[in-house]
């Protein structure tokens, strides 16, 4: 896709209540927030579920992986896995007013050998070879304006997610929206990566569900599970241990 077939992109605008500062795009949808002393931090219950692909891998391996974030929002995932978890990191955005935001509001560091944002089309960026393979944590938020449904959803994009994965990578996916757009994405990742290897949280208060999928199936049992979350809450203080009570295989 050419930057001259892209729709008219949205507008990015700021809020803010003293403590929390909010990322829109044109709507009262929030598509993005940082707490203002803690920018580094993830605030949104739903975002930091999408760190859910923690509770499969070693904990002493992740600096040494590669994250890769599809849509940038207010950049809450790409500054924690750059900053907090040390990894390579990656993030995609169609819309340059976003990145401008994310630079100038929101604490998002400049380019590095670590962090690299970049002004481009996730389905491409999804499709590209040369990615396919590279990536252990693919975290995918892909909403318009309206936030009825993702942008980008169907089989075809979700098997190029797979391919980006490193064998034992996972990708964590939020969707909102309708009951029935949730059916039909859910469907989707099913037969892109096979239903045993998915697994979802319940919803949360808001109507964001994040699914994960696995590259390769990996069947932890509670105690390990257990163990993971308690790595997980003491090195990097996302609420893991809480995870445990509403997220599951789909097939357990």
């Amino acid at each position: 896709m050419s930057r001259a077939d892209v729709p008219e992109l949205p507008g990015v605008t700021l809020s803010e209540d003293g403590e929390v500062r909010y990322l829109h795009l044109g709507t009262e949808w929030i598509q993005g927030t940082m707490r203002i002393d803690q920018p580094f931090d993830i605030e949104l219950e739903y975002v930091q579920r999408m760190m859910a692909w923690l509770l499969f891998v070693e904990p002493d391996t992740v600096p040494r992986r590669r994250a890769l974030q599809l849509g940038l929002g207010a950049g809450a995932l790409t500054k924690f896995c750059f900053k907090k978890l040390r990894m390579d990191t990656t993030a995609v955005d169609i819309n340059p007013q976003v990145i401008a935001a994310c630079r100038t509001w929101f604490k998002l560091p400049p380019d590095s050998a670590r962090l690299k944002v970049m002004l481009g089309d996730a389905a491409e960026v999804a499709a590209y070879a040369p990615f396919h393979g590279t990536v252990d944590a693919l975290q995918v938020d892909l909403y318009d304006d309206e936030a009825a449904a993702p942008v980008l959803d169907s089989v075809d994009f979700y098997a190029d997610c797979r391919r980006l994965l490193t064998d034992d990578g996972a990708m964590t996916v939020n969707l909102f929206g309708r009951q029935a757009s949730y059916e039909r994405s859910l469907g989707h990742i099913r037969e892109a990566f096979g239903d045993a290897a998915v697994w979802a949280f319940r919803p949360t208060r808001e109507g964001n569900t994040v699914v994960l999928a696995l590259r390769t199936l990996q069947s932890p049992d509670r105690t390990q599970l257990l163990a993971r979350a308690e790595a997980v809450q003491a090195r990097w203080g996302l609420p893991a241990r809480k995870w445990l009570k509403v997220f599951k295989p789909l097939l357990g």
